[in-house]
């Protein structure tokens, strides 16, 4: 494992207030950087009243410029959403202003509800154009050719590193295809994890951007001084994706310790969903992820975990942050 990094989709407590949340989120991104990730991600989501982050790229601009060394990025665009060229000048601006710091992760889903999908992109087109979308963006952000027509301004010359991110395996393929890093959403959908990477891997053809495959996975943390309270901390976002999956999505809710709410094919829904991850104290999460990291090799590893108290998830990111240094160190040593 080369690195350890951070996706954050900025939630919004029960109780709390957009701003709040997005005040939390630079807070969390400053504590990433200061326990030694290297990447702190942002996701598109839209129509969630839950999550802030909808215009990523802004958030990413507000982070960045609250931070000084950490990689910011998408993790990522929804790109059906967005014409290329709208991308292109948005991620090419803020390469411009935060040099080497900006990462633009690309994913191939809508990230909201059909309807809401429809009042993005106004007109649904029948075909799935995502591929040569990625290349038209990537054809932005490179050196333009003599007699251009159209240019990304900024974010011609950028070269701002793209991602393809996915979590099946159409992603994996057209990340090897094209020769572009990879990172899988385990964090949600872990069931196609494993043949995914292996695809990536073994169909991955050398390109200008990438020599050899890097392939990044994603994994859930709750970390506390103990194993009860990751649990009891961590009821949050099983409801939250338990409400989500029965139609009732909301604000974060406060922790709880009767789950009783969720019916018992709900909840298994959810632990197959949130199957990939480290919950509990510092001995707990670091047997997990050492596990998780033994089984699946990645290049890096992104965690990601959404807890009501701002102050408790500060210390669980840090606590992970501690254990992943050891891992990454051990990783590096052997």
């Amino acid at each position: 494992m080369h690195h350890f990094s951070l996706l954050d989709l900025s939630p919004v407590p029960e109780g709390d207030t957009i701003a709040t949340a997005l005040s939390n989120t630079v807070k969390l991104a400053q504590t990433a950087e200061a326990s030694g990730y290297h990447r702190f991600w942002l996701a598109e989501h839209h129509n969630i009243p839950g999550i802030a982050s909808a215009a990523t790229s802004v958030v990413i601009g507000h982070v960045a410029g609250a931070t000084q060394t950490i990689r910011v990025g998408a993790g990522g665009v929804m790109l059906p959403n967005h014409a290329p060229l709208v991308i292109a000048e948005q991620f090419g601006t803020l390469a411009t202003l935060y040099p080497d710091r900006i990462d633009l992760g690309l994913g191939r889903a809508p990230g909201t509800d059909m309807p809401t999908a429809r009042a993005l992109r106004r007109h649904m087109a029948p075909e799935d154009s995502f591929p040569q979308d990625v290349q038209e963006l990537i054809g932005y952000l490179g050196d333009p050719p003599a007699g251009a027509q159209v240019q990304a301004v900024p974010g011609a010359g950028t070269h701002v590193p793209v991602w393809i991110l996915g979590s099946s395996l159409y992603g994996a393929q057209l990340a090897a295809y094209l020769g572009l890093p990879y990172a899988f959403a385990s964090h949600f959908a872990p069931a196609m994890l494993e043949q995914a990477l292996e695809t990536y891997r073994a169909t991955f053809r050398p390109s200008a951007t990438l020599a050899k495959p890097y392939a990044m996975m994603a994994a859930g943390v709750c970390a506390a001084e103990t194993d009860a309270e990751a649990e009891y901390l961590r009821s949050s976002q099983i409801l939250s994706f338990a409400r989500m999956r029965t139609g009732r999505p909301g604000r974060l809710p406060r922790p709880t310790h009767d789950l009783s709410e969720v019916p018992p094919a709900v909840m298994g829904q959810v632990n197959q969903m949130l199957g990939c991850s480290a919950n509990g104290s510092r001995e707990t999460v670091k047997r997990q992820l050492a596990t998780l990291i033994d089984t699946f090799k990645p290049d890096e590893l992104m965690v990601t975990g959404m807890i009501h108290d701002h102050a408790a998830r500060i210390r669980s990111f840090q606590i992970a942050g501690e254990v992943l240094a050891e891992l990454q160190a051990q990783s590096q040593a052997a």
